[in-house]
């Protein structure tokens, strides 16, 4: 991987040249509202290599700050997905529901300074109150309560003595500021839900913008790096920091998202996926999520490749899914080891070849890296080729088997088609052929030219397994740009995913383990699926058109 260095690098040296002690620290505030896709990767990514790069820590920290998506479900995904990319949390693993109980303090405090109030306008009130782009707001009718009077509410919010949404409490701000943002923010509001982690001990909760720098202020990180929809709320965070008095206060800092063609990364979108069925699951390999991409064959190596690759800027673009496939398939061309596969089958009977013979060819688990050694591959006299290496009525340029043509099947022997065996429905059953003893190993002895080369399983000892064959879950490149009638659920690909059952693969894959990635000589990527037994997912085709 490149050198890490970018725009927040630069920040970074900025300050420690400005203050040489200082201990970089950063943070990856996930909610535990859904599972983590791609995108996170980047702010894994981003947060986790800044904090090497300086020797600094990486805290892990669960923003679950909003009790009615959250669950330990997504809690322990999250942790599972950190612990796959090697982003292991140095600085700790923290829970901002942890420090509620400064949360509220400090929330105290503000009123008590005369900078925060109870505010008892409803949600749709609020929003006409709080002006438009080019018109300021208006201030609450309960903006000037008395100190004591909004403390003494905010105390019985908190006891529970009023119903959800009927009060909030503000920061006292400025309704006519530029920024809608510091336009009297709501900091706190009543909701009745059950907390994965805190129970029923609350009935109000801080707002995330009030809640994060606290957070981070309480963890002592030093640079707080989110992405850029957060840029315009850097002031309130700036607020929060300020008028609460922390000492050392953290830095936000902002940067681009990562948005890759036919994918959506909306939580809402993916929750919709997963809860509709158009997904078997959070790890369903077509989804973008992290486990997804894992169940896929994806390696964490290959997707902070595509991270660096794609760039850390603060200008938005849309990044072509082909360069995240290019990253794992140029991975894999060095890392995989080779294995035949089958896929759409058809038996070739090699006429002159002993029934009871049976020879084993030395194949190299991988051409270039000798060091991986070789493996036996069993050769019969029955055999599966695949039906597209036969055509009956072949083109000129047709380099395969066909009539009264001879090709080589791979490592071993010459052969030629001598008869095809058809059904009623006049389907090829079976090919007829010979084979040429004298070529071995060998081109034929009296120099004629054979041209094709194709790979081939032996019927006898076939290992059956199903093919996972994934593709583009959308059809659309940009489902960012959506018409006012149209969903994303337009352009789901219906090809998404084809099976091809009963594939014919050589018996060492018998052995493979969950997870555990191979080339299919001449087919592509695939990996033993996690979940369904005798199943292998294609991760990614042979060819590679990225960039061309």
């Amino acid at each position: 991987m490149e050198e890490f260095s970018n725009f927040l690098t630069e920040i970074v040296d900025a300050d420690l040249a400005a203050n040489p002690g200082l201990k970089v620290h950063t943070r990856f505030p996930p909610e535990p509202n859904g599972y983590l896709h791609i995108g996170s990767a980047k702010a894994i990514f981003i947060n986790y290599m800044v904090a090497k790069k300086y020797g600094g820590l990486f805290n892990l920290r669960y923003d679950d700050t909003n009790p009615a998506k959250e669950d330990t479900e997504y809690v322990e995904s999250i942790r599972e997905d950190l612990e796959w990319l090697g982003a292991t949390p140095t600085g700790g693993v923290y829970y901002g529901s942890d420090v509620f109980d400064k949360c509220y303090e400090f929330a105290v405090k503000l009123i008590q300074d005369g900078k925060a109030y109870v505010c008892d306008l409803t949600a749709d009130e609020m929003r006409e109150y709080r002006g438009t782009l080019t018109q300021p707001g208006k201030e609450s009718p309960y903006r000037n309560r008395s100190v004591e009077e909004n403390l003494d509410l905010f105390e019985r919010m908190k006891n529970g003595e009023f119903e959800d949404g009927a009060k909030t409490l503000r920061a006292k701000i400025d309704m006519s500021s530029s920024n809608i943002n510091m336009r009297d923010p709501a900091i706190y509001r009543i909701t009745r839900k059950h907390h994965h982690r805190q129970g029923n001990k609350w009935v109000i909760y801080p707002l995330y913008d009030y809640a994060h720098p606290i957070q981070d202020a309480l963890e002592g990180i030093t640079h707080s790096m989110c992405s850029l929809e957060f840029e315009n709320h850097r002031p309130l965070y700036e607020w929060v920091v300020d008028n609460i008095g922390f000492e050392a206060p953290p830095k936000q800092r902002e940067f681009a998202r990562l948005n890759v063609t036919r994918t959506v990364m909306s939580k809402r979108y993916l929750r919709q996926l997963v809860f509709e069925h158009y997904v078997d699951g959070w790890d369903d390999p077509r989804m973008p999520t992290l486990c997804g991409l894992r169940r896929r064959g994806y390696t964490p190596s290959a997707i902070f490749d595509f991270v660096q690759r794609a760039g850390i800027s603060k200008s938005n673009s849309l990044v072509d899914i082909g360069m995240l496939e290019h990253c794992i398939r140029e991975e894999l061309n060095e890392t995989a080891e080779r294995r035949v596969a089958v896929v759409d089958p058809v038996k070739v009977v090699l006429t002159n070849y002993p029934e009871d013979q049976e020879e084993y060819f030395e194949l190299p688990n991988h051409p270039n890296h000798p060091e991986l050694g070789t493996r036996k591959v069993p050769f019969t006299r029955e055999l599966y080729i695949e039906r597209s290496d036969f055509m009956e009525e072949a083109p000129k340029k047709f380099f395969r088997l066909k009539p009264d043509g001879e090709v080589r099947l791979m490592q071993s022997y010459v052969i030629k088609c001598q008869e095809v065996v058809k059904d009623e429905a006049g389907n090829i059953t079976e090919l007829r052929c010979t084979i040429d003893p004298e070529t071995r190993g060998c081109n034929p002895p009296d120099g004629r030219k054979i041209k094709g080369t194709i790979h081939w399983v032996s019927a006898k000892y076939a290992y059956e397994a199903d093919l996972c064959l994934y593709d583009y879950l959308f059809t659309k490149e940009n489902l960012g740009d959506l018409g006012e009638d149209e969903s994303f659920l337009d352009y789901i690909n219906p090809e998404s995913l084809v099976v091809m059952k009963k594939c014919k693969l050589e018996p060492s894959l018998a052995d493979a383990k969950e997870g555990e990635r191979f080339q299919f000589v001449r087919t592509g990527y695939f990996c033993k699926d996690t979940k369904n037994a005798n199943t292998f997912n294609r991760i990614v085709g042979l060819k590679d058109s990225y960039g061309k």
